[in-house]
């Protein structure tokens, strides 16, 4: 029968360095420890002791220490300003700080006594990194180190992407050798990260694969809560919540317990707070799960082999950006569940801008790996992605072969895109077209009717089929499988098959209209030079194309239905 225990290990929310509270604090977590799990576990509550005797050991004057802000002396502003490119934060701060600094107890009141399992399975840490600052990479590692039990650490893989500092290549080396757990893995080229991961992966011999970024610093019994939901469930990804370092000062802020990582169109990533009504009507506490839409990315623990029957990573991403959409689809869609848990805290520094370089564009690597994401998981909703990166579109973007990740989405049975917004995000707007319903002219009340494959002019009546039309999000009239378009360069319209996008068939209207605001009531088709609004002949009740006029209500046209801007 398996064993639970609490998680004694770090309780206190203040240091102790008065001599005699660290003695009783280190005799009652021993004594706790060892009456909850016999004589095996009792050398691990004896080392877990250790660890919080050694954190408490400290010299609480050391600059930064707890995790309090850090300023600049006023004769030192010069260099710390000239060094911050280094990693696009304070290095000078971050090498004033000692490697191994106590950082306060954030957790939620409780999480200490909750009960986990002593036989949870073993991880393997992957850190990722290229040119990463010095100091900031060895707080990352000592903070793991110093703050999880080393029974439940099987390695720590530090994966060099190629880094071209000299400090990170044989220093490195000689200064980990110090720690057996330690190891490090030089790759031969630039990977990037997604790449770099996936070399740590494939050689990670611990049940449980937990990915952290190089610039951490992991919280007091971090490591515990993660490894007991994958205990849990093999399918289930544990994320922590991730705090903030700031990149100014280098203190360690916590942040609010009730959010959870979601996006927007077109899949930009984001935190929200899940609303005060939401928590008081569901009675949600600080220190319970939280079922997380898509996860950050950086820091998250998933079974090893649950990973790999995942597929990892789509190969064809290209070194950042896009993975956390991609991971977060996939593991949601194909039966498994991510979330957030609140006992487990890390620290991160986030930065506004990478300090490393692409080998391509950034932009359009991040781009380009967003619409491999979008052509493989979100079914017909990937017209929201491209509506909302319409330069896309307008650029014909090349997203490479996608045949093995659609085949993997139907080998692993995943669910459809439509049952994600269902049943996980459900709070996403997310019309399939902009604006639906009869098009009607302003000027005359009167619809625009097909009539078998021609276009006519009639009475509106809500009923008739024949005159419904929706806008869609890459700007088509469409009625069914046709398109309305400007018939070469006469003035008149056709109905023509929407096969595929085409320029010819799109048109501006609404908010589309930026550069025109005055034009936001007409239909510009955005083939024709000079811009041509669709029109109704006024002698004739006709339909045609002519040079647009602002003034001109017979140019003017309103749908029955508006979904977006």
């Amino acid at each position: 029968m398996h064993k639970l225990r609490k998680l004694f290990r770090g309780s206190g929310r203040a240091l102790a360095f008065v001599f005699v509270a660290s003695v009783v604090w280190l005799l009652f977590d021993m004594a706790a420890l060892r009456l909850s799990f016999g004589d095996a576990a009792g050398q691990r509550a004896l080392a877990a002791a250790g660890r919080g005797q050694r954190e408490r050991g400290r010299d609480p004057q050391a600059p930064g220490q707890f995790g309090h802000p850090v300023a600049v002396p006023e004769d030192k502003q010069e260099e710390a300003k000239s060094r911050w490119k280094e990693g696009n934060f304070n290095v000078y701060l971050s090498d004033l700080i000692p490697v191994d600094r106590a950082v306060a107890d954030t957790r939620p009141a409780g999480c200490s006594e909750q009960w986990v399992h002593d036989d949870l399975p073993t991880t393997t840490i992957i850190m990722c990194f290229v040119d990463e600052v010095w100091s900031t990479l060895l707080r990352s590692v000592h903070s793991v180190l110093s703050r999880s039990p080393p029974h439940l650490v099987e390695e720590i893989i530090l994966v060099d992407d190629f880094s071209t500092k000299e400090y990170l290549k044989e220093k490195l080396d000689a200064y980990m050798s110090q720690f057996p757990k330690v190891k490090i893995l030089h790759l031969k080229e630039r990977h990037g990260l997604i790449r770099a991961r996936l070399a740590g992966a494939q050689v990670a011999k611990g049940d449980v694969l937990t990915f952290l970024d190089s610039h951490v610093e992991c919280n007091v019994g971090w490591l515990e809560p993660l490894l007991e939901r994958v205990r849990l469930s093999r399918a289930k990804v544990a994320c922590p919540v991730i705090e903030v370092i700031s990149d100014k000062d280098m203190s360690y802020m916590t942040v609010d317990n009730f959010q959870r990582g979601i996006f927007t169109w077109p899949m930009n990533f984001g935190w929200r707070q899940i609303p005060q009504e939401v928590i008081e009507k569901n009675k949600i506490k600080e220190t319970d799960i939280i079922r997380c839409p898509v996860m950050a990315g950086g820091l998250f623990s998933i079974d090893k082999k649950y990973f790999f029957e995942l597929g990892t990573y789509d190969s064809g991403l290209d070194v950042w950006g896009g993975e956390n959409m991609e991971i977060s689809f996939k593991v949601w869609m194909c039966g498994g569940e991510i979330e957030i848990i609140p006992c487990s805290r890390v620290g991160h520094i986030f930065r506004n801008d990478n300090p490393y370089s692409f080998p391509k564009d950034r932009i359009r690597t991040v781009e380009r790996n967003l619409a491999r994401v979008a052509e493989v998981w979100l079914d017909e909703y990937k017209e929201l992605f491209y509506g909302h990166a319409y330069h896309l579109v307008l650029r014909r973007l090349d997203v490479g072969d996608l045949t093995q990740q659609i085949a993997l989405r139907k080998k692993l049975q995943c669910r459809n895109f439509r049952w994600y917004l269902e049943n996980v995000y459900p709070d996403l707007e997310a019309p399939l077209v902009k604006a639906s319903g009869l098009l009607v002219n302003i000027a005359t009340a009167r619809c625009i009717t097909v009539e078998n494959t021609t276009l006519a002019f009639q009475t509106c009546d809500v009923n008739n089929e024949d005159q419904k039309f929706n806008y869609t999000w890459l700007r088509l009239l469409r009625h069914g499988d046709l398109c309305i378009a400007p018939a070469g360069t006469t003035g008149t319209l056709e109905l023509r098959p929407c096969t595929g996008w085409e320029s010819s068939l799109a048109w501006q209207h609404s908010s589309l209209a930026a550069a025109r605001p005055e034009l936001a009531d007409h239909l510009v088709s955005e083939h024709l030079q000079p811009p041509a609004c669709l029109e109704v002949d006024p002698s004739l009740q006709a339909l045609r194309v002519s040079a647009c006029n602002s003034a001109n209500p017979y140019q003017k046209w309103q749908f029955g239905n508006y979904y977006a801007d």
